[in-house]
């Protein structure tokens, strides 16, 4: 997920970063001023006209959770930010899956979202040679990738493969590896240079360069494996065990279907197509039961809070709450006001004032830019108008899925 024509990111004054040690390896740590898009605009040298003044939510006027101390929270790693890329439907799901392995006991991994990142570049370039150019190739993606991908090339802990180089602290992707993976691209398709083998082998020289060259063998506790070995034997995870749900009223119920946005490059029709009520269901069902989830949502929203106070919402004036249905919900998809933006992790909840509220763990700068560093409280209208699809353990959903015979 991306959001539409911009890298998420994180960023700092003067356009630098400044990362921080912690007990897990580096925290991207935010100074707290410039916004993503004059930020963005500056980095390219342009300059935005300005444009006709917006809605804005009454933040101070919503009843709220005020801390994270407010919610029954479930284990998982702390936030880390993405830097300068549009990684963020890795992050999630990388976070989404510690968060996995500590529920089945396995507590305290960090799983490298740099080598899943890695290798989807590769499979996005044979993506692009089979596909003869048609195919999107972009930073963003979705969760099912990262299932993908550990699936065919397994997966490393975090502090053996970091995709960092030399002194550099922070990623920055969009100007650098993925500028040039592109502009590779551009030119196979321009010259009609459809060998696959050279192709990859250029793009992994690419990324060998920018990222470099990730290990084929890892050591853990004394025993050398593969990181297909790794997935097995120290993660602890059965990848067949993933579910995603998705919900959508143009096409029947009950069925696997493609999940139609860009970051889809694939086309995967692994999604699963539910009812409105029964996607909120399962929702809220797998949190309170104490299974995280890894979600794909909108953040271009008035009521999604750009810094303080890190909130989202459907405000009033935009749909009241009675009439968030299925048609609401599609008509905002097919209109495009609603967009596959951005990658997060569900790891909490809470009720207030008689309403469902979610603690949301982001990787993106907004969130180191509110109340609560590295974390969003979701209420419940803006899942069920907002969130398109949430990835869980098949155990937590198992009565839909008895429904979909499954």
């Amino acid at each position: 997920m991306m959001t539409r024509s911009i890298s998420v990111f994180c960023v700092a004054g003067a356009l630098s970063l400044c990362a921080q040690e912690s007990r897990t390896g580096v925290v991207f740590a935010p100074i707290r001023d410039h916004k993503l898009e004059t930020i963005r605009q500056e980095l390219r040298g342009e300059t935005k006209p300005a444009g006709k003044p917006k809605m804005q939510v009454d933040f101070a006027a919503i009843r709220a959770p005020k801390s994270l101390s407010e919610f029954t929270v479930l284990p998982h790693q702390e936030a880390v930010c993405q830097g300068l890329s549009g990684m963020c439907w890795c992050f999630s799901t990388t976070s989404f899956l510690e968060s996995e392995a500590h529920r089945k006991g396995r507590p305290g991994l960090r799983f490298s979202v740099m080598h899943t990142v890695y290798w989807e570049y590769v499979e996005k370039a044979k993506g692009f040679v089979r596909s003869r150019g048609t195919s999107v190739f972009g930073e963003g993606s979705q969760g099912a990738a990262v299932i993908r991908a550990w699936k065919q090339h397994g997966a490393l802990p975090a502090s053996a493969y970091t995709g960092l180089k030399g002194e550099a602290r922070n990623y920055d992707h969009e100007m650098t590896v993925f500028k040039e993976l592109k502009a590779y691209l551009e030119g196979v398709k321009a010259a009609g240079a459809w060998d696959e083998a050279p192709v990859v082998a250029k793009v992994r020289a690419i990324l060998d360069r920018h990222l470099g060259a990730p290990p084929t063998k890892v050591t853990v506790d004394g025993r050398t494996m593969t990181p297909q070995e790794y997935v097995t034997q120290v993660a602890g995870l059965n990848l067949d065990d993933y579910v995603e749900l998705v919900s959508f009223s143009d096409r029947p119920a009950w069925q696997r279907t493609e999940y139609n946005v860009p970051d889809n490059w694939w086309h995967g029709k692994e999604y699963l197509n539910v009812p409105l009520d029964d996607f909120m269901s399962a929702f809220k069902g797998a949190v309170r039961q104490g299974f995280s989830l890894a979600i794909a949502a909108d953040m271009s929203e008035p009521g999604y809070s750009i810094g303080a106070p890190g909130l989202a919402v459907v405000p009033t004036w935009d749909i009241p709450s009675a009439f968030i249905d299925a048609a609401a919900r599609q008509f905002r998809f097919e209109d495009g006001s609603t967009t596959d933006d951005h990658g997060l992790h569900v790891v909490g909840h809470t009720r207030t004032n008689g309403q469902d509220w979610f603690l949301v763990k982001d990787s993106w700068s907004s969130a180191w830019n509110n109340d609560h560093p590295g974390y969003y409280f979701f209420h419940e209208d803006y899942v069920k108008l907002k969130v398109l699809g949430f990835m869980v353990h098949k155990d937590a959903v198992k009565g839909l899925l008895e429904k979909m015979k499954m």
